[in-house]
């Protein structure tokens, strides 16, 4: 059974992107797999989708990664490619805050697996349509400029004349003064620029989807030693702590290989009853 680090050592991983990526992800694969992680250029990733509507991605969120990975991939002439694709919406819970979503696909043709790390949580997606300069600026103090970047158009979120990657406030004022200008109803469209160089926030969450597919990397099958051992089903019914009553909180994983069939069953052994503000008995 080979070690997931000698499995890896000195080989050349494609990474497809062209927001700076490589920064984040090369770091945390580099050192504990003993690979490369290599920037791929020459394909432009914008053309499958953008973050300012343009350009609608085709497809799910996992489509698009493995796309780009494949692409990355063709390109570099090697066998192992990274890719990364992150999507932005409401919270999972209520539905009121924005919500951000990673996932970064590891895909191995010699072995013939794909692994994918996940990270998500709370995003930072702001956007305000402004009629003056005092407006403009305490909205992009509000969204994180300048560490966060801005977008702006003219009129209102759909229009296509889009200035990208604004980076100080002298060039925002000046933007800002341009597109105000070209309003036919006087109003400009500020929005965070969601790409990942331009966004600190989402470059944190994609180092915890790496994080997290190095663990899962680092994760042999018991059986035939494959890496991306990981949970491939949750099962519920974790007793309520009041009552007793099987509740949704999970009860048990199952964790499963990616190529055989082995499959091992842990119950959960954090806590052994869930909290009665889960129960659908005790807090309907």
């Amino acid at each position: 059974m080979t070690s997931v680090v000698s499995r890896y050592a000195g080989q050349r991983v494609s990474l497809l992107t062209q927001h700076g990526k490589e920064r984040v992800i090369a770091p945390v694969l580099d050192v504990a797999l003993a690979c490369r992680v290599e920037r791929v250029s020459g394909f432009d990733t914008d053309t499958l989708g953008t973050f300012t509507r343009d350009i609608p991605r085709i497809g799910t969120q996992l489509d698009a990664a493995r796309k780009k990975a494949r692409i990355g991939m063709e390109l570099s002439g090697l066998p192992l490619g990274l890719a990364s694709e992150g999507s932005f919406g409401a919270d999972p819970l209520a539905g009121l805050f924005p919500w951000n979503v990673e996932i970064l696909i590891f895909i191995d043709d010699v072995l013939g697996i794909e692994v994918i790390g996940i990270a998500q949580g709370s995003g930072l997606s702001a956007h305000h349509l402004a009629t003056n300069w005092m407006e403009a600026e305490t909205f992009a103090r509000q969204a994180g400029f300048p560490e966060h970047h801005l977008v702006l158009r003219p009129q209102g979120e759909n229009d296509t004349r889009i200035q990208k990657g604004i980076t100080t406030w002298n060039e925002l004022e000046s933007t800002f003064a341009v597109a105000l200008a070209q309003a036919d109803n006087g109003r400009v469209f500020l929005e965070n620029d969601l790409r990942a160089h331009a966004h600190p926030t989402r470059q944190e969450q994609i180092r915890c989807a790496t994080e997290d597919l190095l663990a899962k990397l680092q994760s042999a099958c018991p059986s035939c030693g494959l890496p991306g051992f990981q949970i491939v089903e949750r099962i519920p019914g974790l007793p309520c702590g009041n009552c007793g009553a099987p509740t949704r909180e999970t009860r048990a994983e199952v964790l499963g290989c990616l190529k055989c069939d082995y499959r091992e069953h842990r119950e959960r052994g954090d806590r052994p009853t869930a909290d009665p503000g889960r129960c659908d008995y005790c807090n309907p």
